[in-house]
């Protein structure tokens, strides 16, 4: 199983060229590719802030736009919730102090409770997880 981290589902989301990228990684893929409740969580947050940025109604209609195309996105693909296996996990990866932001642990977290490889360009970050095996579908 492979989770896509948020940057993935961003560019996926925008139709982005790199989100083309990911596209072809998943068709190309034989396991099963999912995303988890806190990229949802990030992605709502950042077009929330958007709509409440906007002055006037008319300027928050492209923003609820993309806030409806988010929930269709997400609606079509698996999301592992983040529970008491990866609270667990969330927990001992906090104690091992590592410098990595908290959204990105409970990502990391959900990941390995579920025994999933972490598809992200945020390596630098996630490589600190120990056992979770990252790789970058942004790039190839």
């Amino acid at each position: 199983m492979y989770v896509l981290d948020t940057d993935h589902i961003v560019e996926l989301h925008l139709g982005t060229p790199l989100g083309e990228l990911v596209r072809q990684q998943i068709a190309e893929c034989d396991e099963e590719v999912v995303t988890t409740i806190i990229s949802a969580e990030e992605i709502m947050r950042g077009w929330l802030a958007e709509i409440h940025r906007a002055k006037t109604p008319q300027r928050q209609i492209a923003s609820y736009r993309r806030l409806g195309e988010l929930f269709d996105d997400f609606a079509a693909m698996t999301v592992l919730p983040f529970d008491e296996d990866a609270a667990i996990v969330l927990s001992s990866l906090r104690a091992a102090k590592l410098r990595v932001g908290t959204l990105d642990l409970k990502i990391a977290a959900i990941a390995l409770s579920n025994g999933a490889k972490l598809a992200t360009s945020n390596l630098r970050d996630f490589q600190q997880a120990p056992g979770l095996t990252v790789v970058d579908w942004l790039r190839r």
